[in-house]
């Protein structure tokens, strides 16, 4: 009887003590608000680091990839703390999004439930039923908090380093006006350039820089080349392009190429840097570059170097040095340029139901390049309204996903690759805008179309045949304006149609 009722006094006890370990232990809910407040203090703690990181001269370059790290962990813990800010707030037609994407960061897009906007804590609820986004919060939360315990060092040497003189920008005009995402890269190329000659035969050295197309190529070089620390080292800096390649070409540089600097002062001690950029998938072939390099050798000087670019994967193999590869920007990075460029100074925590919107439109852009992300983000930024943006993203969601089921491709894709696509548009016409090429110029006031992208999205382009359009210019340099080749065609007469027979003709992609 006695251990009967020692059993049963046992089990009672257990009960009750479960009872109230689940009465006052902290919710899921609770739970996930304290990590976000976590998450929220260590941003802070990031971003006053890069920050001031960001306003000093630094020339290491173990302290420039930590440095990267920290700016990869700010983007990734914005775009964590996005999705459970504005989780839920969006209202979207069509059910949850499906997107495949080309960049294997997209395959955590995430998909946003229809509804309309709710109390932050039923967003909150429903985040928490989502373990996968909860599982990042806490992954995304220790690797920053161990990342910054790590930087103790990184901000004492910090403080060793010069400041950089800058003007007050806010946030919105200094990701307009400057060069995003590329800063790593640049101070890579720098590094190269401005290293010794080593002890040999005094031949330049050669840096291939590879990436696809508009990924930032020629702005990459041209912002290198503009640093005050490059001007002193080279005396000259001449530009060729593919078509100008040859032996007599290296060996006149005040004749032939474009000439961005010249310094005949004895402190750049006649160095020259020659910048090659080979158009589309050009290739150079091994007899042209021998007389060209052979040439470079006896015209340059002691110290010069070549930088030279493409699309293509075999210049890595005339480098002297490592070829440096451009990639796409992360899904973090890009969705953090994408939201300062949509929402310009207005805070978007104001608006979570424009931000969630925000969030779908830039995972189906699907860019990692600037031209799209410019061109939607200024349209947006114009019209911060609710029911604009969601046509915004209806348009966006209907063209793409009729390109995905028809061709399993994105409609960047195609034009890339040399197929026409169709522009969308946000007004129902019985025409159709075709795009045929994308190509850039240099930024002129003479005989540049008054015509520009938002114009044929809005539906105002009313050009009968073909005609040009300006789809967006850049305000950096090498201050590019890139131009569309398109051709108005009644719906259902198409030239996309006969090339591609199972196009639809009601929506395409800018």
């Amino acid at each position: 009887m006695e251990p009967l009722l020692s059993a049963i006094m046992s089990d009672l006890l257990g009960r009750a003590l479960s009872v109230l370990i689940q009465r006052y232990r902290p919710s899921k809910a609770e739970e996930t608000e304290h990590k976000l407040q976590r998450l929220r203090r260590v941003l802070l703690r990031v971003e006053a680091t890069v920050e001031e990181a960001e306003g000093r001269h630094i020339t290491n370059q173990a302290m420039l990839r930590q440095l990267d790290m920290l700016r990869q962990g700010m983007y990734g813990g914005h775009y964590v703390l996005d999705t459970f800010r504005y989780r839920g707030h969006g209202e979207v037609s069509g059910g949850r999004d499906v997107v495949l994407s080309r960049r294997s960061s997209a395959k955590r897009l995430l998909s946003f439930p229809v509804g309309s906007s709710s109390s932050s804590k039923e967003n909150l609820q429903n985040t928490v039923l989502d373990a996968e986004n909860l599982k990042n919060l806490e992954k995304m939360l220790d690797g920053l908090e161990t990342l910054m315990g790590d930087m103790v060092a990184f901000a004492v040497f910090l403080e060793g380093y010069p400041r950089i003189p800058r003007q007050p920008y806010s946030e919105y005009l200094v990701l307009d006006r400057v060069m995003f995402g590329r800063q790593m890269e640049k101070e890579t190329i720098i590094d190269f350039l401005l290293q010794p000659e080593a002890a040999g035969d005094g031949n330049p050295g050669v840096l291939p820089i590879v990436g696809a197309r508009r990924i930032g190529k020629s702005t990459l070089v041209e912002h290198v080349c503009l640093d005050k620390r490059v001007c002193g080292h080279f005396s000259t800096i001449v530009f060729f392009g593919g078509d100008d390649l040859g032996a007599e070409n290296m060996a006149a540089l005040g004749r032939s190429g474009v000439t961005k600097h010249q310094d005949l002062t004895a402190s750049s001690c006649g160095r020259s840097l020659v910048v090659i950029e080979l158009a589309g998938d050009m290739e150079m072939e091994e007899e042209t570059w021998r007389n060209l390099y052979c040439s470079a050798a006896r015209s340059m000087g002691r110290g010069g170097k070549i930088i030279i670019t493409s699309r293509s994967e075999k210049i890595a193999a005339l480098g002297t040095a490592p070829a440096l590869r451009l990639k796409f920007l992360h899904q973090e990075a890009y969705w953090y340029f994408f939201k300062t460029l949509a929402f310009g100074s207005t805070n978007p925590d104001d608006q979570p139901e424009l931000a969630s919107l925000g969030m779908e439109i830039a995972a189906l852009l699907d860019d990692g390049t600037f031209l799209g992300t410019n061109i939607v983000g200024s349209l947006m930024r114009d019209n911060l309204n609710v029911q604009f943006w969601r046509r915004v993203l209806q348009c966006l969601r209907h063209f793409t996903s009729k390109y995905l089921l028809t061709y399993g491709k994105h409609p960047k894709e195609l034009l890339e690759k040399g197929y026409p696509v169709y522009a969308w548009s946000m007004a129902r016409s019985q025409n159709v805008v075709v795009i045929h090429n994308i190509y850039q110029e240099r930024t002129s006031e003479q005989g540049v179309p008054e015509l520009t992208a938002h114009d044929i999205i809005a539906g105002r382009a009313t050009h009968q045949g073909k005609f040009r359009a300006v789809g967006w210019r850049s305000r950096i340099p090498p201050y590019h304006t890139y131009m569309f080749s398109c051709e108005s065609q009644t719906a259902g007469c198409s030239t996309v149609r006969k090339k591609r027979p199972r196009a639809s003709a009601d929506d395409g992609l800018i």
